[in-house]
């Protein structure tokens, strides 16, 4: 099993490099290097945007990553952690690591007493990343995500 522990400003670089993978693997999307970079460290900077935790091997290397961000549910009066970001590396798949990180964020997600429900967003066409999900326990909700997207000028 791999060691999991919060992210650190050491870790920054890594995550910002497996974003990158992710979308390039998942959407076909190029990221834009630094502002990615400044996306990873301001969650880093400011504990309120979320949190990564990072998986490592026997060895310390990073293998995978998950971050949790957060939505204020009026109707439960609680808090969702959604999960963002996942990524394990090619050469660690099949092996936990997913697991791993979830198992570590439902146990951080019991012990804050605030937390009314994990939930994430999957391309609808990713049945790998929902068999992965369904094995964990998760479900398939009955809404849809809809948004309005604004390119930032910073």
């Amino acid at each position: 099993m791999p060691n999991i522990r919060p992210a650190v400003p050491a870790d920054v670089p890594t995550i910002a490099d497996f974003n990158r993978a992710m979308a390039e693997e998942t959407e076909r999307l190029q990221l834009d290097s630094e502002r990615l970079l400044g996306g990873v460290q301001a969650v880093l900077d400011d504990p309120a945007k979320g949190s990564y935790l990072i998986a490592e091997s026997e060895q310390g290397s990073v293998i995978g990553q998950l971050l949790v961000t957060f939505e204020w549910s009026d109707w439960r009066n609680g808090v969702f952690w959604w999960v963002q970001s996942v990524y394990v590396h090619p050469d660690h798949r099949n092996q936990g690591v997913y697991r791993a990180l979830y198992q570590e964020t439902l146990t951080r997600a019991k012990a804050a007493g605030n937390v009314c429900g994990i939930r994430l967003y999957v391309e609808r066409d990713n049945d790998r990343a929902k068999q992965t999900y369904r094995s964990q326990g998760m479900q398939p909700t009955d809404y849809e995500m809809w948004e309005t997207d604004f390119v930032l000028n910073r």
